[in-house]
């Protein structure tokens, strides 16, 4: 077969094509980090590095499940904590009554006070995270104290409310916590116990019993959102080391080894230079001459 001035050119304009692109294909390599820039580019790369940026998203998106879990349970136990501390004041005020060495006068401060605490407790019974009442079960834009109804909603046994639903959020793979207090019943009997309080009659004797019974649930009620809080802490670190290793598999599979490309990128100019200087001598005369 004879080669022809033309083959040569056409052979050598599609080698140094040939050249640059690989140039190009290094160059966007060493630009952006990442082994592939188009899925042309190795489709099975690219199609792990979705997999992988998939998996990433999720655990992010569980990471701001989990500080939402944080928010109920962190502002539930301090609601409780308050209303622990005004259960601890009812106390002593209804021990101080029960001594009976109180005038009447002492008596109405001591129901005046405890009035009050009545109050800022079912304040905390309406606590809220940003518009949401975590008290209130699944009905969080209604109040579980209700001001202008002026009581709690009512229970019952065998026919629970949505103030006494659970709120469950997922923090992974077919895991959810339960959020929010069920304590409906707890405030109620409180109210209902202030209540009594109020009556000039009451016997306040016997009245100390009750409180110690609520205070006891109440501390009941907190224990139980902080064996969640420890587990929510857990399945933060679980959720750290889970992003760790898919950032870590998503790198390996995308990120470029910076001295490889860089020492395939001189290879290749050098490559490129040797195309072009033997070319220029082969192809006489020819558009390359301005090479020399």
């Amino acid at each position: 077969m004879r080669v022809t001035q033309s083959m040569l050119s056409n052979n050598m304009l599609r080698n140094l094509s040939t050249s640059y692109n690989k140039m190009g294909k290094l160059q966007d390599q060493l630009n952006t980090g990442k082994k592939v820039n188009r899925p042309s580019d190795d489709p099975v790369v690219a199609m792990k590095g979705m997999a992988y940026r998939t998996q990433v998203d999720k655990v992010a998106q569980y990471q701001r499940n989990l500080g939402e879990v944080n928010n109920y349970l962190d502002s539930s136990d301090d609601a409780l904590d308050k209303v622990g501390q005004a259960m601890h004041r009812a106390k002593e005020l209804v021990t101080s009554a029960a001594t009976g060495t109180m005038t009447p006068l002492d008596k109405e401060k001591v129901q005046s006070e405890l009035n009050q605490l009545r109050e800022q407790i079912r304040d905390m019974a309406n606590t809220k995270v940003g518009d949401k009442y975590i008290f209130s079960g699944t009905k969080t834009a209604s109040p579980l104290y209700d001001k202008q109804a002026g009581g709690y909603p009512a229970v019952d046994p065998n026919n629970p409310s949505a103030f006494e639903k659970s709120v469950d959020i997922e923090v992974f793979d077919g895991v959810t916590l339960n959020v929010n207090a069920n304590v409906l019943n707890l405030f109620k009997e409180i109210d209902d116990m202030f209540g009594e309080f109020a009556n000039p009659d009451t016997d306040f004797s016997t009245a100390i019993a009750k409180v110690d019974a609520n205070m006891d649930k109440v501390l009941t009620t907190r224990a139980d959102i902080g064996a969640r809080q420890n587990r929510v802490e857990m399945m933060g670190n679980r959720l750290d080391s889970q992003e760790a290793s898919a950032k870590k598999q998503m790198s390996e599979n995308e990120d470029i080894d910076y001295e490889k490309v860089i020492t395939d990128m001189l290879t290749q100019e050098s490559i490129h230079r040797a195309a072009l200087s033997v070319g220029s001598r082969i192809i006489q005369p020819s558009l390359v001459d301005f090479l020399r």
